[in-house]
Formats: C-alpha cells, sequence, structure tokens
C-alpha cells in the first residue's frame, strides 16, 4: 500500500499523462481522470505498458459535472480515505461555452463552471492528508496583463488582500456586464479568457502557500 494519494485532472494526454507517469514513478497512488472515459483509459493503458499499473487507475470525471465530480469524492474516500495531491490540469479555455445558457443562468451556475464546487467537495478529502497540495497548471492565458478592465486588475492585483468576496464581486460585475453585451465596451477579456482568468483565483485562494512546493516529498 503506498502512503500518498493524488488526483490528476485532464490526465488523458500531453502534460497532465506526464505528471501522472512522474508522480506513480515516485511511489505515489494516482487516480489519472478524464471527461472522455475511453480516452481516459487509453492513457492508463500506456502507463501499464511502463510497468505502474498497480499505482495507476481512471476515473471518469467532467470537472464541470457535478455528478461526476461527487462520484469521484467517493470513489477516493471508500478507496483511500484522504486525497494528499490534487493536480488541476484540466483546460477549461477547451471547453465550448453556451453563451445563451450562460447568459440566462445564475451566479450559481457561473460558480459552477468557474470549478469552484470542484474544489469545495475534495478540500475535505484533502484536509484529512499530513501534508496536502494543490498544484494549478495555468497557460499565459491567467495573466493579468491581457486585462484592460482596471477595476477588477486593482483588486486581483492586491494578492496579499485577495478574497473569495472579492473573486465573487469580480463575477458578479462580469455577469452583468455580459448579460448586457458590454464586455468589449467595458474593456474585458474575450468570454472564455475571462472565465480561464477569473477560475485561476479562485484555484488560488485554495493553493497550499508554504516554502515547500515540492509535491513529492513527505
Amino acid at each position: 500500500m503506498c502512503c500518498r494519494y493524488a488526483v490528476v485532472t485532464g490526465a488523458n494526454r500531453g502534460m497532465g499523462l506526464e505528471i501522472c507517469r512522474q508522480l506513480a514513478s515516485n511511489g505515489v497512488m494516482v487516480v489519472l481522470t478524464a471527461r472522455d472515459e475511453k480516452k481516459g483509459i487509453e492513457a492508463l493503458e500506456k502507463l501499464k505498458e511502463n510497468g505502474l499499473s498497480d499505482l495507476v487507475v481512471f476515473h471518469q470525471l467532467d470537472v464541470l459535472d457535478p455528478s461526476t465530480i461527487a462520484s469521484l469524492a467517493d470513489f477516493i474516500q471508500t478507496q483511500f480515505g484522504r486525497l494528499d495531491i490534487l493536480v488541476n490540469n484540466a483546460a477549461i479555455g477547451a471547453i465550448t461555452v453556451d453563451t445563451e445558457a450562460l447568459k440566462a443562468s445564475t451566479g450559481v451556475g457561473l460558480q459552477y463552471l468557474l470549478l469552484l464546487p470542484f474544489i469545495q467537495v475534495l478540500l475535505p478529502l484533502l484536509l484529512l492528508s499530513d501534508s496536502p497540495r494543490i498544484v494549478n497548471v495555468s497557460s499565459t492565458a491567467g495573466k493579468l496583463q491581457y486585462v484592460s478592465h482596471e477595476w477588477d486588475v486593482g483588486l486581483l492585483s492586491d494578492a496579499e488582500n485577495l478574497s473569495e468576496d472579492k473573486v465573487d464581486e469580480i463575477l458578479t460585475e462580469f455577469m452583468k456586464d455580459f448579460k448586457e453585451d458590454h464586455l468589449e465596451t467595458k474593456n474585458w477579456p474575450y468570454l472564455s479568457l475571462s472565465i480561464h482568468l477569473i477560475e485561476s483565483c479562485h484555484e488560488c485562494l485554495h493553493e497550499d502557500t508554504s516554502e515547500d512546493t515540492s509535491i513529492l516529498n513527505d
């Protein structure tokens, strides 16, 4: 029985798959997740070919689907009893946004879109670990240099005082302008970039901020 347990989202290819490989190679039990079950199982088989069959399992996960989030949490609780490492690698930018549905949604609907429930569901399992880690994999799309909307740049740049309430305040303003078709006139980035940026800030609020940032150290 290994001593540490990890979940990697968006892990059927590329960086996510390699993160799974590296973690398992270092003795970490890895739950490889992907939206597409067929692709996820194919990725699992690749790792098995590398002799990692005892340290990697697959579980289907759509980070925007509450039912698959709950299923994953139940699986982790039943099989391992806790979670030590969460690697948020799934790219929200690759998801097609239904703009009409989003305009008709409430703030709660948008929070599901921004992955907050995913983190909240897994957080209790992480808190059972002696050394929990959340690792957020982001692209350059999450940089504030691409945002010219001065008010939210000011709030997001103040990292020491950034809170979930402040991010929610930006979300409320963003949704108001989005529903009124004012994103361009108010200097917001285009829709998917705005979502990626705010989602990254939500995740960062739950990051481990200790000096030891290694996800392999006990």
